[in-house]
Protein backbone atom coordinates (compact mmCIF):
# COMPACT_ATOMS: atom_id res chain seq x y z
CA UNK A 1 0.00 0.00 0.00
CA UNK A 2 1.46 3.57 -0.99
CA UNK A 3 2.06 5.56 2.41
CA UNK A 4 1.90 9.35 0.68
CA UNK A 5 4.38 11.57 3.17
CA UNK A 6 5.32 14.63 3.06
CA UNK A 7 7.97 16.79 4.70
CA UNK A 8 7.55 18.90 8.08
CA UNK A 9 9.41 21.28 9.72
CA UNK A 10 9.92 18.88 12.89
CA UNK A 11 9.90 20.94 16.70
CA UNK A 12 12.84 21.70 18.81
CA UNK A 13 11.40 19.33 21.34
CA UNK A 14 10.82 16.42 19.26
CA UNK A 15 14.63 16.57 17.83
CA UNK A 16 15.86 16.82 20.87
CA UNK A 17 14.06 13.91 22.00
CA UNK A 18 15.81 12.30 18.73
CA UNK A 19 19.08 13.10 20.03
CA UNK A 20 18.91 10.94 23.10
CA UNK A 21 21.30 7.45 23.09
CA UNK A 22 21.86 4.36 25.11
CA UNK A 23 19.69 1.81 25.25
CA UNK A 24 16.27 4.09 25.88
CA UNK A 25 15.96 7.77 27.16
CA UNK A 26 15.96 7.13 30.96
CA UNK A 27 13.58 10.52 31.28
CA UNK A 28 10.46 9.08 29.63
CA UNK A 29 9.01 7.92 32.67
CA UNK A 30 9.38 10.74 34.59
CA UNK A 31 8.31 12.92 31.92
CA UNK A 32 5.32 10.71 31.25
CA UNK A 33 4.50 10.74 35.30
CA UNK A 34 4.71 14.80 35.35
CA UNK A 35 2.91 15.65 32.49
CA UNK A 36 -1.09 16.60 31.64
CA UNK A 37 -3.61 14.30 31.14
CA UNK A 38 -3.65 12.67 27.81
CA UNK A 39 -6.05 14.15 25.41
CA UNK A 40 -6.60 11.17 23.37
CA UNK A 41 -8.57 8.11 23.73
CA UNK A 42 -6.95 5.23 24.17
CA UNK A 43 -7.79 2.16 23.03
CA UNK A 44 -10.71 0.31 24.56
CA UNK A 45 -10.02 -2.50 27.39
CA UNK A 46 -12.76 -4.82 25.20
CA UNK A 47 -14.38 -4.94 21.83
CA UNK A 48 -14.12 -6.33 18.42
CA UNK A 49 -11.31 -5.30 16.34
CA UNK A 50 -11.11 -5.55 12.28
CA UNK A 51 -7.52 -5.44 10.46
CA UNK A 52 -8.34 -3.91 7.46
CA UNK A 53 -4.94 -3.15 5.93
CA UNK A 54 -5.71 -5.04 2.21
CA UNK A 55 -8.60 -2.27 1.53
CA UNK A 56 -11.56 -1.11 3.35
CA UNK A 57 -15.14 -2.84 3.47
CA UNK A 58 -18.25 -2.41 5.91
CA UNK A 59 -16.97 -3.72 9.19
CA UNK A 60 -18.82 -7.31 9.89
CA UNK A 61 -21.65 -7.08 12.25
CA UNK A 62 -20.14 -6.35 16.19
CA UNK A 63 -16.85 -5.02 15.53
CA UNK A 64 -16.22 -1.65 17.50
CA UNK A 65 -12.43 -1.34 16.43
CA UNK A 66 -11.17 -0.91 13.04
CA UNK A 67 -7.74 -0.44 11.88
CA UNK A 68 -6.84 0.96 8.51
CA UNK A 69 -3.95 2.22 6.56
CA UNK A 70 -3.40 5.99 6.55
CA UNK A 71 -3.87 6.87 2.84
CA UNK A 72 -7.78 5.26 3.71
CA UNK A 73 -10.49 7.06 6.17
CA UNK A 74 -12.10 6.05 9.16
CA UNK A 75 -14.61 3.49 9.47
CA UNK A 76 -17.67 5.92 10.99
CA UNK A 77 -18.28 5.04 14.27
CA UNK A 78 -15.78 3.19 15.33
CA UNK A 79 -12.53 3.49 17.33
CA UNK A 80 -10.32 4.44 14.28
CA UNK A 81 -6.38 3.02 14.14
CA UNK A 82 -4.31 4.84 11.23
CA UNK A 83 -1.37 2.65 10.14
CA UNK A 84 1.79 4.02 9.48
CA UNK A 85 5.20 1.86 8.18
CA UNK A 86 7.75 4.30 10.70
CA UNK A 87 10.57 2.20 10.26
CA UNK A 88 10.57 0.80 6.29
CA UNK A 89 9.30 2.58 3.64
CA UNK A 90 5.78 1.71 1.73
CA UNK A 91 6.01 -0.63 -1.59
CA UNK A 92 5.81 1.86 -4.40
CA UNK A 93 7.05 5.00 -2.27
CA UNK A 94 10.62 4.49 -2.62
CA UNK A 95 11.50 6.59 -5.47
CA UNK A 96 10.29 9.69 -3.50
CA UNK A 97 12.30 8.99 -0.19
CA UNK A 98 15.78 7.90 -2.41
CA UNK A 99 14.78 10.83 -4.46
CA UNK A 100 13.85 13.66 -1.40
CA UNK A 101 15.67 11.89 1.23
CA UNK A 102 18.00 9.57 0.33
CA UNK A 103 20.16 10.18 3.70
CA UNK A 104 17.04 8.92 5.44
CA UNK A 105 17.68 4.94 3.76
CA UNK A 106 19.56 2.82 5.70
CA UNK A 107 22.27 1.79 2.92
CA UNK A 108 24.94 -1.23 2.96
CA UNK A 109 28.47 -1.29 2.60
CA UNK A 110 28.20 -1.42 -1.62
CA UNK A 111 26.44 1.99 -1.00
CA UNK A 112 22.92 0.61 -2.17
CA UNK A 113 19.83 0.47 0.32
CA UNK A 114 18.70 -2.30 2.43
CA UNK A 115 15.41 -3.73 2.12
CA UNK A 116 13.57 -5.98 4.41
CA UNK A 117 14.60 -9.60 3.44
CA UNK A 118 10.72 -10.63 4.29
CA UNK A 119 9.54 -7.61 2.04
CA UNK A 120 12.21 -6.95 -0.37
CA UNK A 121 9.98 -3.74 -2.09
CA UNK A 122 10.44 -2.38 1.48
CA UNK A 123 13.61 -0.39 2.49
CA UNK A 124 14.43 -0.18 6.02
CA UNK A 125 14.91 3.65 7.49
CA UNK A 126 18.29 4.37 8.78
CA UNK A 127 17.91 5.57 12.81
CA UNK A 128 21.65 5.67 13.61
CA UNK A 129 22.01 9.27 14.16
CA UNK A 130 19.92 11.67 15.65
CA UNK A 131 19.83 13.58 12.31
CA UNK A 132 18.91 11.21 10.57
CA UNK A 133 15.96 10.18 12.50
CA UNK A 134 14.76 13.84 12.66
CA UNK A 135 14.43 13.44 8.73
CA UNK A 136 12.19 10.79 9.04
CA UNK A 137 9.97 12.00 11.56
CA UNK A 138 9.78 15.59 9.17
CA UNK A 139 8.28 13.07 6.87
CA UNK A 140 6.39 11.31 8.90
CA UNK A 141 4.42 14.11 10.28
CA UNK A 142 2.38 15.01 7.92
CA UNK A 143 0.93 11.33 7.52
CA UNK A 144 0.31 11.20 11.19
CA UNK A 145 -1.43 14.97 11.36
CA UNK A 146 -3.23 13.48 8.63
CA UNK A 147 -4.73 10.44 10.48
CA UNK A 148 -5.75 13.24 12.60
CA UNK A 149 -7.45 15.68 10.30
CA UNK A 150 -9.58 12.43 8.74
CA UNK A 151 -10.79 11.72 12.43
CA UNK A 152 -8.61 8.17 13.33
CA UNK A 153 -8.63 7.85 17.25
CA UNK A 154 -5.21 6.46 17.15
CA UNK A 155 -2.08 5.17 15.03
CA UNK A 156 0.07 2.65 15.09
CA UNK A 157 3.83 2.88 13.86
CA UNK A 158 4.87 -0.60 12.09
CA UNK A 159 8.53 -2.72 12.01
CA UNK A 160 9.91 -0.94 15.28
CA UNK A 161 11.70 -4.33 15.00
CA UNK A 162 13.45 -3.44 11.86
CA UNK A 163 16.85 -3.59 13.70
CA UNK A 164 16.73 -6.99 14.01
CA UNK A 165 16.59 -7.43 10.07
CA UNK A 166 19.49 -5.03 9.31
CA UNK A 167 22.50 -7.65 9.84
CA UNK A 168 23.54 -5.46 12.28
CA UNK A 169 23.24 -2.13 11.09
CA UNK A 170 20.60 -0.68 13.51
CA UNK A 171 20.70 -0.83 16.63
CA UNK A 172 17.32 -0.99 19.38
CA UNK A 173 18.55 1.57 21.07
CA UNK A 174 18.32 3.67 17.20
CA UNK A 175 14.88 2.38 17.12
CA UNK A 176 13.28 3.35 20.47
CA UNK A 177 14.65 6.80 20.16
CA UNK A 178 12.69 7.20 16.88
CA UNK A 179 9.98 5.30 18.44
CA UNK A 180 9.80 8.19 21.39
CA UNK A 181 9.57 10.69 18.89
CA UNK A 182 6.67 9.62 16.68
CA UNK A 183 4.88 8.59 20.41
CA UNK A 184 5.28 12.44 21.01
CA UNK A 185 3.87 13.70 17.15
CA UNK A 186 1.04 11.75 17.69
CA UNK A 187 0.12 12.48 21.20
CA UNK A 188 0.69 16.44 20.07
CA UNK A 189 -2.22 15.53 17.62
CA UNK A 190 -4.34 13.54 20.02
CA UNK A 191 -3.68 10.25 19.35
CA UNK A 192 -2.94 7.38 20.88
CA UNK A 193 0.32 5.57 20.13
CA UNK A 194 0.50 1.77 19.04
CA UNK A 195 3.74 -0.56 19.65
CA UNK A 196 3.41 -2.90 17.06
CA UNK A 197 5.26 -6.48 17.61
CA UNK A 198 8.47 -6.37 19.15
CA UNK A 199 7.81 -8.77 22.08
CA UNK A 200 10.98 -8.45 23.46
CA UNK A 201 10.44 -4.72 25.12
CA UNK A 202 8.53 -6.11 27.86
CA UNK A 203 7.32 -3.75 30.13
CA UNK A 204 10.60 -1.30 29.97
CA UNK A 205 9.77 -0.95 26.18
CA UNK A 206 6.35 0.51 26.56
CA UNK A 207 7.84 2.51 29.87
CA UNK A 208 10.97 3.89 27.78
CA UNK A 209 8.54 4.73 24.67
CA UNK A 210 5.07 5.87 26.08
CA UNK A 211 3.24 3.83 23.91
CA UNK A 212 -0.20 3.35 24.67
CA UNK A 213 -1.59 -0.06 23.40
CA UNK A 214 -0.55 -2.77 21.11
CA UNK A 215 -1.30 -4.46 18.18
CA UNK A 216 0.53 -7.71 17.77
CA UNK A 217 0.56 -10.35 14.97
CA UNK A 218 0.47 -13.81 15.68
CA UNK A 219 1.25 -14.09 19.02
CA UNK A 220 -0.88 -17.44 19.62
CA UNK A 221 1.00 -18.78 16.54
CA UNK A 222 4.58 -18.01 17.83
CA UNK A 223 3.41 -18.25 21.98
CA UNK A 224 4.19 -14.24 22.50
CA UNK A 225 0.94 -12.96 23.83
CA UNK A 226 1.89 -13.33 27.47
CA UNK A 227 4.77 -10.65 26.76
CA UNK A 228 2.48 -7.95 25.42
CA UNK A 229 -0.24 -8.55 28.07
CA UNK A 230 2.00 -8.37 30.70
CA UNK A 231 3.16 -4.64 29.41
CA UNK A 232 -0.16 -3.37 28.44
CA UNK A 233 -3.01 -5.59 30.18
CA UNK A 234 -6.15 -5.55 28.10
CA UNK A 235 -5.23 -3.37 25.46
CA UNK A 236 -4.28 -6.06 23.32
CA UNK A 237 -4.91 -6.99 19.80
CA UNK A 238 -3.70 -9.84 18.08
CA UNK A 239 -3.97 -11.06 14.57
CA UNK A 240 -3.49 -14.88 13.38
CA UNK A 241 -2.92 -15.19 9.29
CA UNK A 242 -5.11 -18.31 8.35
CA UNK A 243 -2.41 -19.42 6.13
CA UNK A 244 0.33 -20.27 9.15
CA UNK A 245 -1.87 -20.81 12.32
CA UNK A 246 -1.81 -24.23 13.21
CA UNK A 247 -3.99 -24.91 15.51
CA UNK A 248 -8.17 -25.25 15.07
CA UNK A 249 -9.43 -21.59 15.89
CA UNK A 250 -11.75 -23.21 18.29
CA UNK A 251 -8.64 -24.40 20.33
CA UNK A 252 -7.40 -20.59 20.42
CA UNK A 253 -10.87 -19.07 21.70
CA UNK A 254 -10.59 -21.63 24.39
CA UNK A 255 -6.87 -20.80 25.50
CA UNK A 256 -6.54 -18.85 28.12
CA UNK A 257 -3.78 -17.26 27.11
CA UNK A 258 -4.76 -15.07 24.04
CA UNK A 259 -5.67 -11.39 24.48
CA UNK A 260 -9.44 -10.77 24.65
CA UNK A 261 -9.32 -8.91 21.30
CA UNK A 262 -8.13 -11.64 19.02
CA UNK A 263 -8.85 -12.24 15.55
CA UNK A 264 -8.50 -14.21 12.53
CA UNK A 265 -7.42 -12.52 9.00
CA UNK A 266 -6.13 -13.69 5.75
CA UNK A 267 -2.37 -12.94 4.37
CA UNK A 268 -3.28 -10.38 2.38
CA UNK A 269 -6.16 -8.60 4.08
CA UNK A 270 -7.98 -8.28 0.98
CA UNK A 271 -11.81 -6.72 1.61
CA UNK A 272 -14.85 -8.29 2.20
CA UNK A 273 -15.50 -8.55 -1.63
CA UNK A 274 -12.76 -10.45 -2.63
CA UNK A 275 -12.84 -14.97 -1.88
CA UNK A 276 -9.80 -14.79 -0.27
CA UNK A 277 -11.22 -12.73 2.41
CA UNK A 278 -11.01 -14.58 6.49
CA UNK A 279 -12.47 -13.08 9.28
CA UNK A 280 -13.00 -15.11 12.87
CA UNK A 281 -13.47 -14.00 15.90
CA UNK A 282 -13.84 -15.99 19.16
Amino acid sequence: MLLRTFLLPVTVAVVAVLGLSGCAPSSAGSAAASSPAPRYTNLPTSGLPDYQLGGPSTPPAGVTIVERDSTDRPAPGKYGICYVNGFQTQPGDAHAWLQDHPDAILRGADGKPVSDPGWPDEMLLDTTTAAKRSEIVGVLTRTIARCADRGFDAVEFDNLDSWTRSHGALKRSGNLALAVALVQVGHEHHLAVGQKNTPQLGKAGRQQTGFDFVVAEECVQYQECGAYTTAYGARVIDVEYSDTLERQWSSVCASHDRPAMTILRDRELVPASDPAHVFEHC
